[in-house]
């Protein structure tokens, strides 16, 4: 089988030892060839170039959550076509690898490339449904191209708390969950919409749900991981069905003390509830407004502010390895 390995260099929790082991592992078994990111963009080019070649079977992601989101975003650059595209397999490197740690495979290079290796053997793969978000027609984001994600997309709170962290990394600060505990005390502290959300989601045939202070769209279940514990925000997300939304209308310090403690606490059967929780599931197409310009990230990835963004759930988008 001939593979292409996407290698970002600034994996969090690879060296370059272990990428040159893990790499000599994999052409043991396939035709690799490795590419190293140098910029960001150059994972998702890869893959494109990789996807219209028309030659190469498979694309591994060795990195975290965002090299996987662009090796994604460029396999499918043309559109989902299971049937014709390379399959994706995902090497964890990162911080959190919420993607990878969801399809099942082991949040350890090593272990993880025993686990593909393993996979590859015996032909195990499976086809996930992805999430798009993009500018809304008619609206001053009309014109913001559409984006695939993997596993999560946020409008407002934890957006926000991702840009902090992205913000403190690039002063060279190391992506540790003390760092991100403060950055959520910041956002908070900061926040100048939590009694009152000015966020509204619409969906066609439905009530829109207004008043909206966070809005976390999952793809998939876990939403993200606190160390090794689990956080589930949308426990029914699946990569078989549409997308969830979990909205919060009070971000109040007796609120954030609520929701933040069933979040830690919560489990494959039990989410965040409350009488200012909405959650809603296997959604296809669904639009979240904002009154007021607010923070935007899809898989980690701060992207901005944005005052409207368009979702659709695309089941059965690409084949993946496990």
């Amino acid at each position: 089988m001939r593979a292409l390995l996407v290698v970002n260099p600034a994996a969090t929790t690879t060296s370059a030892r272990t990428r040159d082991v893990l790499a000599h592992a994999l052409a043991s078994d396939l035709k690799l060839e490795v590419a190293t990111t140098r910029y960001r963009g150059h994972a998702r080019d890869l893959a494109r170039q990789a996807a219209q070649g028309g030659t190469t079977e498979l694309v591994i992601a060795l990195g975290g959550d965002g090299t996987v989101n662009e090796v994604v975003n460029g396999l499918l650059h043309d559109g989902p076509a299971p049937e014709r595209l390379p399959r994706l397999a995902v090497v964890p490197g990162g911080s959190t690898n919420v993607f990878a740690r969801a399809l099942g495979m082991p949040n350890d290079v090593v272990e993880a490339t025993g686990h593909l290796l393993d996979a590859l053997e015996a032909g195990s793969e499976r086809t996930v449904g992805l999430g798009i978000a993009g500018g809304t027609p008619g609206t001053d984001d009309a014109e913001i191209p559409d984006r695939w994600f993997t596993f999560t997309a946020g409008l407002g709170f934890d957006a926000g708390v991702i840009g902090r962290v992205e913000q403190q990394r690039e002063r060279g600060k190391r992506s540790t969950h003390p760092l991100y505990v403060r950055q959520v005390v910041r956002q908070f502290l900061n926040e100048p919409h939590r009694r009152t959300g000015t966020i509204t989601l619409e969906r066609e045939g439905a009530e829109p749900v207004t008043e909206l202070a966070l809005s976390i769209v999952c793809n998939t279940a876990p939403w993200s991981y606190f160390g090794n514990k689990p956080l589930y925000a949308a426990p029914e997300a699946s990569f078989d069905t549409g997308l969830d939304v979990l909205g919060l209308r009070r971000l109040t310090p007796l609120a954030v003390s609520r929701y933040g403690t069933q979040l830690l606490t919560s489990s494959p059967e039990r989410g965040p509830r409350g009488k200012h929780a909405a959650t809603l599931h296997d959604l296809t197409r669904f639009t979240l407004h904002s009154q007021a310009p607010l923070p935007f990230q899809m898989d980690g990835d701060h992207l901005g502010l944005r005052t409207s963004v368009s979702f659709t759930g695309v089941r059965r988008a690409l084949r993946v390895i496990v």
